[in-house]
């Protein structure tokens, strides 16, 4: 917790601004660390700083020379300030980089789609422990292993560590109520623990050889492989040696697959920035063990800052709810490097190196990090190109005041009215936004099954309901310029209503039905109070929104077979207290079926081992109830 107080927002004199407002709060501050926010005329937060002394900071922007023309420009639109005090400056690095990533102020660097990443995690609580991908907080016991750059390096990684040392994937539930093998095993990438196939001794085996891999001890464990192969070989146990020389296989392909395993890197980050006309790439590769868990490339919003000012606002967001590895090697220099270290170092608990490597191999892994980001850079800066001129082309096509920034695309997806869901999918200048997209479970109980209208009217109710309770004045860019709805005049019309109802109706809305033979290509577009028409066949403005649709119905089918898929893996007997996943296998392997226990009488139930007289009365009770 920061020790911490705020000032009042109003300037001493509300008529003042630019370089007279922010001298007229010299008078009230004094040497003590801290972070300040520039306002404009609207209480909009124009820029977020921090300062070792507060006020020989301000005192720097009342002087009006000596900035640059975006400081200058920041300058000259504040009309009022508020400050933060802090205890150390420390602590103010770290409150400021909160606050950017929290307000997203106009002059500040800004990391955008900040995402967490995935672990590998070998779980701790299970005689049989489970191999997994995971997300989030790590708060189950076991093992994790990570960050990787993304679920498909995790993937692969998991799909080849299954091939060599055969551990389960599957929940513990799935594992307690199994009663034959799965089609992990029958393709040999599970021993089969679940029904007894290998001994518990045997399994903690593999599972201890997976670790010294994900620990980067993999070479003496190769090592040991090969030995045993040969032994195995000599001693004609030929199976045992051809299953050997598969684990040794699916392990050099694991690290075919992660390109670079630097040999003197043990954990580090390798963060390198490319900066042209104003746009900056950064490139982020993971090395833990000794070994590459891939790269991720970021876009951070630069407001025209230079070099050293975008890399330190990348490093204090990036790490602000992630943990820092030992090292950090960076292609540039940052403005607060101790700063910076000991506030990374805080954090961890333990000692953060921050390095600018001028040689060797860690040079070399900077340079091949910015070699990614400058390439990147150029595809990104070719993409962006393409969708400036499509959104040009929207707006012309549908008579749009400006090319959209922001557009929505709705679509529900159920079968039959069941596991009904909406979903919401963002584009823009940069593409796909796809941190902003959202699903909405449908709640309405007097909904009919299959009732498309009520579910649109549900969804955009709730996300315009939401949006006017967080932002009621659109400073953010939150709110859309566009909405593209599924669907004909009476689609289009009852969407309206809606929004009239909401009121926010002066937002742009077409909806895009389904022309002839329901063929793509033949798509009408429909708009209040005009007639619909249609684009011509090789339009690219229609090929963008055949995509910007397709994208919208593959996120909600995609949420709709997940909820479809968590609500088969249900069973009734979840729903009893006092069932849990060792009874619930005695039952299921008595009876065979959920189904078979709901019709069975109390004698029948007393007969299956574990359950007693008064569990029995339980169960019974429970279905006779319902």
């Amino acid at each position: 917790m920061h020790d911490k107080n705020e000032t009042q927002l109003d300037a001493p004199d509300p008529t003042l601004r630019g370089h007279d407002c922010v001298a007229s709060y010299l008078k009230t501050l004094d040497n003590s660390p801290g972070v300040y926010r520039m306002l404009d005329a609207q209480t909009r937060v124009l820029y977020v700083g921090k300062a070792r002394s507060l006020v020989k900071r301000v005192s720097s922007y009342a002087n009006p020379n000596g900035h640059s023309s975006r400081i200058a420009r920041m300058i000259s639109e504040t009309t009022s300030m508020m400050f933060l005090t802090t205890k150390t400056e420390t602590e103010a690095l770290l409150l400021e980089q909160n606050l950017i990533k929290q307000l997203k102020p106009k002059y500040n660097v800004l990391l955008r789609d900040d995402k967490s990443f995935p672990n590998i995690l070998v779980t701790g609580a299970h005689d049989f422990p489970q191999i997994k991908k995971h997300r989030g907080a790590k708060r189950e016991k076991g093992k994790y292993y990570g960050p990787f750059a993304s679920a498909g390096a995790v993937n692969r990684t998991l799909n080849q560590l299954q091939r060599a040392f055969l551990l389960r994937d599957c929940t513990d539930a799935n594992f307690e109520t199994r009663t034959r093998p799965c089609l992990q095993y029958q393709i040999k990438r599970c021993s089969a623990p679940c029904v007894g196939y290998i001994s518990k001794p045997d399994y903690a085996g593999l599972v201890k050889d997976a670790q010294r891999f994900l620990e980067g001890r993999s070479t003496e464990m190769q090592e040991a492989l090969a030995k045993d192969m040969q032994t195995a070989s000599e001693e004609m146990e030929f199976e045992r040696a051809a299953a050997l020389r598969d684990r040794i296989r699916a392990l050099t392909q694991v690290q075919t697959s992660q390109g670079i395993n630097p040999r003197s890197v043990a954990e580090a980050d390798i963060i390198a920035l490319h900066l042209e006309h104003g746009h900056a790439c950064v490139q982020v590769f993971f090395i833990r063990a000794n070994q590459n868990w891939g790269n991720r490339d970021f876009y951070p919003k630069t407001a025209n800052a230079a070099e050293p000012e975008i890399i330190q606002a990348f490093l204090g967001q990036f790490y602000s709810d992630k943990e820092p590895p030992r090292q950090i090697l960076l292609s540039h220099g940052i403005e607060d490097h101790d700063l910076m270290t000991q506030a990374l170092t805080d954090k961890a608990g333990r000692k953060v190196e921050i390095l600018i490597p001028q040689r060797g191999e860690k040079q070399e892994l900077v340079t091949s990090a910015l070699r990614n980001a400058r390439e990147s850079l150029a595809r990104k800066m070719s993409e962006s190109a393409t969708q400036t001129k499509l959104l040009k082309g929207i707006a012309e096509a549908f008579e749009l005041p400006a090319p959209p920034q922001r557009i929505e695309v709705y679509d529900n997806s159920h079968i039959q009215g069941t596991n009904a869901v909406g979903a919401m999918i963002v584009a823009g200048q940069d593409g796909f936004l796809k941190s902003q997209y959202r699903k909405f479970n449908i709640k309405g109980d007097d909904l009919t099954p299959g009732d498309d209208f009520g579910m649109m009217k549900e969804v955009l109710t709730r996300r315009f309901k939401r949006l006017l309770k967080e932002d009621p004045e659109r400073k953010t860019e939150m709110w859309p310029d566009l909405l593209l709805i599924d669907g004909g005049a009476g689609q289009v019309s009852a969407v309206r209503q809606i929004m009239r109802d909401l009121d926010v109706e002066d937002i742009a809305m077409i909806g895009v039905a389904k022309g002839v033979d329901r063929d793509a290509g033949k798509e009408e577009f429909h708009r209040t109070g005009k007639r619909p028409f249609a684009l011509r066949h090789n339009d690219p403005v229609l090929y963008f929104i055949q995509r910007l649709r397709d994208e919208a119905h593959r996120f909600a089918i995609g949420t709709h077979r997940a909820k479809r898929a968590k609500s088969q893996m249900k069973s009734p007997l979840d729903e009893i207290d006092g069932i849990g996943p060792k009874r619930k296998k005695a039952l299921l392997q008595h009876f065979g079926s959920a189904k078979a226990v709901a019709r069975a009488n109390l004698s029948d139930l007393t007969a299956v081992e574990g359950v007693s007289e008064a569990m029995a009365q339980i169960i019974y009770d429970h279905f006779q109830s319902g």
